[in-house]
């Protein structure tokens, strides 16, 4: 059976992986099989590279990663940015600001560091959930250069109230809802779809060629670029709205149920 794709584009979190940041084996063999067949696996994530390198690892694959929701492009081989959006201190001092006033926890991000000033119990137990080991300490003034990504965390109903007070400011960065505890700060040209679109272009790849799977707001876009974008069940509404197709949730092989219903049968 030929297939239909030559790039296949996967969010991570709450998509490939489980509720429990697992891979299934079920998951891991589909991923396989569609890359034997000759796609490019992409995983496109929120996460950092440090902690989405082991991922790609226990797939067998290597390649290349679009980390931090496309604020940074990684060759997973070598370890080198081979682009990032760099985020404006300046502009981000107000985001800082608002987080210390009102006491949510927040960190900074280079391509392959994360920089927080204090982490809490709750903030202790997610870091170590999603394998980070920040790096602690007070903020240097001026801040460290080449920052591609801020972070605000907590809980459901504190980070509406933050994503709300934003949603009334202007400003020269974007935010996105990555997930429902976590709001991330970025340079306004970074997202997921821009940098696919841009890897898509390095590789000569058309968008119709391009199969996208995710869950979540920051996926939106990549999905609505791709000449497939699938997603998965355990999807917001508005995610489920701009996809051309769903599948099973990420606790029943999503994944792996789109690859062999779209990508070759």
């Amino acid at each position: 059976m030929a297939l239909h794709y030559d790039m296949i584009a996967l969010d991570v979190d709450g998509t490939l992986l489980t509720d429990a940041h697992q891979l299934t084996d079920e998951t891991k063999a589909a991923v396989r099989e569609a890359a034997a067949r000759g796609a490019e696996i992409v995983l496109c994530t929120g996460r950092g590279p440090i902690n989405t390198l082991p991922v790609l690892a226990e797939l067998g694959l290597s390649g290349t990663i679009i980390t931090h929701n496309g604020a940074a492009t990684v060759d997973a081989d070598n370890r080198q940015v081979l682009h990032q959006y760099d985020l404006s201190s300046e502009q981000l001092m107000r985001f800082i600001a608002f987080c210390r006033k009102g006491g949510h926890h927040f960190d900074i991000n280079t391509a392959f560091e994360l920089m927080a000033e204090t982490v809490g119990k709750e903030a202790e137990a997610m870091y170590a959930m999603f394998d980070i080991v920040p790096i602690l300490g007070p903020f240097a003034d001026p801040l460290p250069a080449g920052l591609v990504k801020f972070t605000v965390f907590g809980a459901l109903e504190e980070m509406d109230r933050v994503e709300q007070a934003w949603n009334g400011w202007t400003h020269g960065l974007s935010h996105i809802r990555s997930g429902d505890h976590f709001i991330d700060v970025m340079h306004p040209e970074a997202s997921k779809a821009a940098a696919l679109k841009q890897l898509a272009k390095l590789r000569g790849v058309a968008p119709e060629r391009i199969m996208a799977i995710g869950n979540y707001y920051n996926d939106i876009g990549m999905l609505e670029f791709a000449g497939l974008g699938v997603a998965v069940a355990n999807s917001p509404e508005a995610v489920k709205a701009s996809a051309k197709a769903l599948t099973r949730s990420n606790e029943e092989n999503g994944v792996a149920h789109a690859l062999r219903e779209y990508a070759w049968s």
